[in-house]
């Protein structure tokens, strides 16, 4: 016969694994990347992808070789042996917190020349499109200077004088034959 305390205490204990279990549940809306809501693991931006600028694709003229147009956009991201007529060319970079940018240029090669470019209308410049993978938090107004000024070179504490070296140490004794003849 299991006594009554035992009974009890196992009831109890059952109860407040329940109501953890519960509790735990009611606390997750949205998935987080936080782990227990006190430490978020470190995510790097994943770029993946050739830049495609509208510059670059300004200067796509139908009638260019295969390794013209290579010297312009780079090799493509997809090259499928099935299709052997088209180049799929696609920039996509992937940042915590914000949604999946990602830009496709297609190219169509009639043999060995280029035939057609089919690429968004919105692409970016090449200025817009470095301010969109930069980040915000490194993005600034004005370019830091890469030297210092006369003003700051004088706020400068002076150089500490040299320590002098100490004395050397008595060389010991040879034990063994020297290296090079005298």
């Amino acid at each position: 016969m299991i006594s009554t305390k035992f009974r009890v205490a196992r009831t109890a204990l059952a109860a407040g694994a329940l109501g953890v279990a519960l509790a735990g549940c009611a606390g997750r809306g949205a998935p987080s990347d936080s782990f227990l809501g006190l430490v978020t693991p470190y995510r790097i931006d994943i770029v993946q992808g050739n830049a495609i600028t509208k510059e670059a694709v300004a200067a796509l003229r139908p009638g260019m070789t295969r390794v013209q147009v290579t010297e312009v956009l780079g090799s493509p991201m997809l090259a499928d042996p099935f299709h052997r007529d088209r180049w799929d060319y696609i920039f996509s970079i992937r940042r915590p917190g914000t949604p999946v940018q990602r830009l496709s240029v297609v190219l169509r090669f009639d043999g060995d020349q280029l035939k057609s470019v089919d690429a968004p209308p919105d692409l970016p410049t090449e200025n817009q499109f470095v301010a969109s993978i930069v980040p915000a938090s490194r993005r600034s107004g004005e370019a830091r200077p890469l030297e210092l000024t006369e003003a700051q070179r004088k706020a400068l504490p002076a150089p500490r004088a040299a320590e002098p070296a100490p004395a050397a140490a008595a060389a010991p004794a040879r034990s063994y034959p020297p290296l090079e003849r005298p």
